[in-house]
């Protein structure tokens, strides 16, 4: 149950570890439009502009949203533009088998954060790989693949 207690745990997952998977998700985007020879920046949150590092804006409302944006790729085609869109559940993934993979070998304990940056790691996961269009210009990474793959057609990454 739901408890009083339980608010350290809520305000720490929803305001550190929460981002903190979303960063790892469009840092997976930017990495991929990367290799691929293409320019990438980083929008993490909503609202106004808190700070910029190089291609990386922080926003006030930083816990809320974030997204990539990536610019022509020298190597574009419809394989490498389904690798950026999924570029995202890559690292979570990688993420995911890095943490666990650090416990097992007894380098870090297991604790509450590591067991919430997994499972949020593996809700985005799931949840961009779901084909589904949230408006008319922006997919899940499941579905800007497909239509990368099938049609040819190119998104802006949103998460």
């Amino acid at each position: 149950m739901f408890g009083f207690n339980d608010m350290w745990k809520f305000f720490w997952s929803f305001l550190i570890v929460l981002p903190l998977v979303s960063v790892t998700h469009v840092a997976g985007h930017s990495f991929m439009a990367f290799i691929f020879g293409g320019k990438a920046s980083l929008d993490i949150g909503m609202g106004k502009k808190l700070f910029k590092i190089g291609p990386i804006r922080v926003r006030r409302i930083y816990f809320v949203d974030s997204f990539c944006q990536f610019g022509n790729l020298k190597i574009d085609n419809r394989f490498s533009n389904a690798l950026v869109y999924g570029g995202g559940c890559l690292f979570n993934f990688i993420s995911i088998f890095t943490v666990n993979l650090l416990i097992l070998n007894s380098v870090l304990e297991p604790n509450m954060f590591f067991y919430q940056f997994v499972y949020f790691s593996t809700y985005y996961i799931f949840f961009a790989l779901l084909p589904v269009r949230y408006s008319e210009k922006k997919l899940s990474d499941g579905l800007a693949i497909y239509k990368v793959l099938r049609y040819g057609e190119r998104y802006e990454i949103h998460n």
